[in-house]
This record gives C-alpha cells, structure tokens and sequence, in this order.
C-alpha cells in the first residue's frame, strides 16, 4: 500500500481523474501516475473476487426457491417479469419488487434454467461492487486506500454468502455503491448529472428491496447540500432535480402496478389487500421498524433481541462486524483530521457519505422490532470497507505524528481482540487461527508504535502483516462460506456459532428440517429430476401444516424435494389447464415447479397469510378446470393479523375431493368431485 494519501482538490475534476478517464469502463486500464503494482493488484483483486463468488456455485442448487421459481416464471411468460409473478400463469407476485427478479429472468432466458443461470448474476454484481468501491475510494484517498476497501469487501463473509445467493441484496449493494461513487463524482464537480445519476441508481435500489435503499438518502443529500463547491441554491436546486430522478426511476413500476385494475395483474404478495402502496409502507417498510407487519411469519419478539448491541451479537458479529469498530474508530479519527478542512473538503464528503450509510442504516437494523435477518447487514459491509479504507490512509498518512501512531496502533490491537472474541464463538473452527491473530496483531500494534523510525522495506512488511492480521478472520469464514452449500429463505454465512439462537423464525414441521443454510440441507442441485431441500430454523414457534396433509414435502423457509413420480403426475395434460397444480406457501409451489417447468399456484403467497386466492375464486378456478392437481402437504402459517383464506382452501378440497398419495406426497386431483 502506498504510504501517502492523495488528496483531490476540493472542486473541479481531480488531476488524478481529469475527464473522460475516471470512468467505470476504464477500471482494469490504470493510470499513468499510478505506481507499477496498482494495476496487477487491481487485477488480481477482481479476479480473487470472482473466483471466490463463482468456485462451486451450483453446489447450492436452486439457493432461495422462491426467488428461482419467480425467474423461472419470469423468463416464460412477460407478464410475469415485468410483475414479478412467482408463477408464467401470474396468481401472485412475490413479496418484493422485481428488480432482482428480472435479472435473474432475463439470465434464464438467455441461458436456459439452471443453477448457474440463477446465481451467476449475482456473483458477477459482487464483483462489479469490488470494483466500484476500489474506484470511489482511490478518488479520495488513493488506490492503495481503494485496494484495502475492496479486499475488504470482497472477504467480508455476509458479502461472500449474498454475492453467491439469488435473494434481492446482492443487486441493492451494487446499486446503492454505484450511488456513492456517482455523489463522489457529483461532490467533487458540482455536477447535476452525476447527482442525477445517484438519485436514478437509489431509485432503482428501491425496485429492489423498497424503503432498506432509502436509508443512505439522508446521508447522501446532507453531503452535497454541506460540500458540493457551488452556491447554495445550485445546491439546493441539483437536489430537488436528484429527488425528481429517484422518485421516478423508483416509482414508476409502482405507478403502472396501482392504476392495471387488479383482474388484470397478479395479485401483490405480502399485501392484504393487493396493493403495492401497502407493500411499500406495512410489510416491507414501517412494520419492519413496528414490528406491526399483517400476516408476517410470526410476532416481533421472534425475531432476535432489537438492541444497540444487536450487530455484533453472536447471530450478526461474525456475519460483518469483524472491522465495523476498526470502521468507527477510523470514521471518527478521520473527521479530526480534516475538521478544518475547507467547506468542500472531498475526503470529508466522502466520511459524511460512508459514515452516515453506516450510522443510519445499523441503527435501523439494530433497533428494527419486525423481521430481521442475519444476512440482511450485507448493506452495511460497503460503507465499512470504505471507511477503513479512507480512515486509514488518512491516519497513516500521519504516522510521524504520536497521536496518529497511538490511533494506529489501538486499532490494530483492537481488531485483533475482536477478531479472537469472534472467532472463539465458533470454538470448533480453526481453533489455532484466534491465537495466531492476536498475537500477530499485538507484535504488529507495538511496531506501529514506533513506525516512524523503522526503514522503508520494514514499514512495508509490518503494513502487509496489519493488513493480513486484520482479513485473516473474515477470510476463513468466507472461504469456508464458499465451501458451504445454502438453501433457503434465511441463509447464514460462516461456521456455527455457540450463543447464536438465530433469528427466531418459525420452523415448518416434518421430518428432518435442518437448520438454515446448512450444507445438506437441500436437494440435488439442478439437472436432476428434484427440486432444492428444506430449510428450516430455530425459533419460538411451530407452523401449522394444512388439512389432508401427509408427511411435508416442503416448509414456509424452503422448498421440498420432489420425486421423478410426483413430477411426472403434475406434468399430466397440464397443457389443457392455465396451473398444473395449486399448494399452500410460496416455497412448497416453488420446488413443485421447478421440478416440474409448470406453473404453480401459491395459495396464500409466501407465508401462506395472503387473502389469494379467495375460497370463492379458488372454487371458481376450480369449476372452469383452471387447475388441475391440489398438493395437501403445503405449509402455512396465517398469524399476525394475516388471512386464514388459505386454510379455508386446503380445508375445503379436503372434504370435497379424493385424495392419494404418491411417494409420501398427498394429493388431490381436483377435476373428479369425491361422491
């Protein structure tokens, strides 16, 4: 790593980036001004990140079901795409927007369906936000600075375990890093265009997981408003034009969504009452903070212990927090630095902008009383890296001063402590590599106290071996996440962890339900004739299987494994009705129709809370032969104020139709009236 920091002006292009040279497309072709390892580094850097995203990808089969049967159906059938339908015959969306959906689908179609159609673009975004965040760090503080944020990154194990998975946070970091480079680009400037850029890339970020892209826009606005180097009503006006931006590049599909009359689209799952606007504000927005979510998977006591303390937790410490207190240390030392700094200082627009993506975004996830899950911290592993990037070329380039080497040295201590009390929770992993940690980073702390007066070539090993002491334990358990397969809703990454109770989630009943994103816990990957496996979870509930049910084939968390006979049977003349077969739960439908290529209806959505269909319109589907097969072993769980439309269902065709069972599987053919 370089030992100075380089420091832009604080308006106009950088003479490190004059125009036409900073931008995305020249990523791999280097600077003439940077020194000769830059660019093999960077390189290798990007290479490392896609071999680790990509090595064994298809080990996790259909990962998350509910998201690949929904890219199945959106590579089938338009329609579906553009609704994010979890069925091509659209009974109901799935319960996000469909951002991430129509990259997968649009995989699919090019590619055929696979595992590796389905989860290849989301390692491929994982590199692309290495990059990104190298080049939004290396415009304030220098490519040795942009190096250490990406490595950063790329080996958190929260960031290795999306970047290889299909749920919706793998497109949302990408986005919402495309936004923080674009305001970097736009506060160095002055640009509306750049500004506009960021706003279209958050709006686009809200079509992925709605109001989580919001957070960084408080940040992000208070940093222009404060550092862009123009007048204060240019500044004012080029915000108003980015909030034009945002809200159509996010509100548009919204928009198209509420004015299609509700006979004409899908139903919007996780709404009671087919409505995208309750979508936005209940389910996926202000119950996630109450805890007041109608028809979630369970009460809000269930989801882990909201709290300040909650992200370095035994369940969320070793998925981020490995340099999260390196991060606010260096966050703070870094504000001390250029506190008197000119108002358009770009290093502290850049701190602002990062510290303030970190502070709002883990206070939400901290004290949020609804659903929470490990994986979802991923959003804060960009801003982490970036500010122990930038923080810490900022303080080492003042090593000659004591209190620089004293903050240096703390923080190495510290990261190393840390770093053994993370890696003692999972006792039976690498149970040598604490010890060499903190041992290292003691030996390395004490010799950055007396850095100034070591030689060059010493001072560049002792960086070398800081910056490895300080990786060394998100790598392990990134590695060892990327040698793990994951299936499910609730994937989490590294090793088990003693004191990590989960998040509480219901388990779905039946046989054998491993934990969440444990290896083996899910079926042969693509290519045979079975779907993913089940995946279940700890918690402090128990999910209710629908009447008429056998043994569970599927869970609320996970789709089941699905027989070559059980297949064959719902391929049966399914071209003569518009669904092969109806289910309750989104992720009991998902392995039937990954299995089987045919469209699945899930009644009552994800949870199997959601009022669709109604028992009047499932009879009528019903009489019109719109359906052909019933599967009884669907799991559900109606609470929270949710919809009991599908028991009514399940209960319904229990009493009015024969039933049979095939390799464990209960299931009625709906077209034959019992007598």
């Amino acid at each position: 790593m370089s030992t100075a920091v380089h420091t832009p002006p604080t308006s106009g292009p950088s003479p490190q980036a004059p125009p036409g040279r900073g931008r995305l497309g020249r990523l791999t072709r280097g600077r003439g001004e940077d020194p000769t390892w830059v660019r093999p580094a960077l390189l290798g850097l990007l290479a490392g990140s896609g071999l680790l995203y990509l090595w064994g990808l298809s080990a996790s089969g259909w990962a998350n079901a509910y998201y690949s049967a929904a890219a199945q159906a959106g590579s089938q059938d338009w329609a579906a795409f553009f609704y994010g339908s979890s069925d091509a015959a659209n009974s109901i969306t799935v319960d996000k927007p469909p951002a991430a959906l129509w990259v997968m689908a649009l995989s699919v179609r090019l590619f055929g369906l696979s595992s590796w159609s389905v989860l290849a673009p989301q390692s491929l975004m994982g590199v692309a936000t290495v990059g990104v965040l190298y080049l939004a760090v290396r415009r304030v503080a220098g490519p040795g600075a942009g190096l250490l944020a990406g490595t950063a990154m790329a080996l958190t194990p929260v960031t290795v375990l999306m970047f290889r998975f299909n749920n919706p946070d793998a497109l949302l970091v990408l986005l919402l890093t495309l936004a923080a480079y674009a305001l970097t680009r736009a506060v160095q400037g002055a640009s509306v265009r750049w500004l506009a850029l960021a706003g279209v890339l958050v709006g686009f970020a809200f079509l992925t997981k709605m109001l989580q892209a919001l957070l960084v826009v408080p940040a992000f606005a208070a940093v222009y408003l404060v550092a862009a180097p123009t007048t204060l009503g240019r500044r004012i006006r080029h915000l108003l034009g980015a909030g034009v931006a945002l809200l159509v590049a996010g509100g548009w599909w919204v928009a198209v969504v509420e004015l299609v009359p509700e006979s004409q689209r899908p139903y919007i799952g996780g709404s009671q009452t087919d409505s995208v606007w309750e979508l936005i504000w209940g389910y996926n927005g202000l119950g996630r903070l109450t805890g007041e979510e109608i028809g979630s998977v369970g009460p809000a006591p269930g989801f882990g212990d909201a709290g300040i303390g909650r992200l370095l937790g035994a369940a969320v410490g070793g998925q981020v927090a490995w340099l999260l207190p390196a991060a606010l240390v260096l966050l703070v030392a870094g504000l001390v630095i250029v506190g008197r700094a000119p108002r358009t200082d770009v290093p502290r627009a850049a701190l602002l902008s990062w510290g303030g993506w970190l502070l709002v975004t883990g206070a939400v996830f901290s004290l949020m009383a609804g659903i929470f899950h490990e994986y979802y911290t991923v959003a804060l592993a960009p801003a982490v890296a970036a500010l122990v990037g930038i923080g810490g070329a900022l303080v080492w380039q003042r090593r000659g001063r004591t209190w620089a080497r004293l903050v240096l040295a703390a923080t190495m201590a510290g990261t190393a402590l840390w770093a053994w009390v993370l890696l003692a929770r999972s006792a039976d992993f690498l149970p040598w590599l604490k010890w060499v940690v903190l041992a290292a980073g003691v030996l390395t702390a004490a010799g950055l106290l007396v850095v100034d007066r070591l030689g060059r070539r010493i001072v560049a090993a002792l960086l070398t071996v800081g910056i490895v002491v300080g990786l060394a334990g998100p790598a392990a358990y990134g590695v060892q996440t990327a040698a793990t397969p994951h299936t499910g809703a609730i994937p989490t990454a590294g090793p088990a962890m003693s004191g990590a109770t989960g998040t509480g989630v219901v388990v779905p009943t039946g046989p054998g339900a491993p934990r969440p994103g444990a290896a083996g816990s899910g079926g042969p990957p693509p290519g045979g004739s079975n779907g993913p496996g089940l995946a279940g979870a700890p918690g402090n509930g128990a999910a209710t299987t629908v009447p008429g049910g056998g043994g569970a084939t599927g869970g609320l968390l996970g789709a089941g494994q699905v027989s070559d006979e059980v297949a064959a049977l719902l391929s049966e003349d399914a071209s003569s009705h518009t669904w092969a077969a109806a289910t309750v739960g989104a992720n009991n439908a998902a392995g039937y129709q990954l299995a089987t290529g045919l469209p699945v209806m899930a009644v009552g959505g994800f949870n199997g809370s959601d009022p669709s269909p109604t028992l009047e319109e499932f009879q009528q589907y019903v009489a019109e032969g719109r359906i052909h097969w019933f599967i009884g072993d669907g799991l559900g769980l109606p609470s929270n104020g949710g919809s009991d439309a599908a028991s009514q269902i399940a209960a319904w065709v229990a009493e009015t139709f024969k039933s049979e069972t095939v390799d464990g599987v209960t299931i009625y053919d709906v077209g034959k009236p019992a007598d």
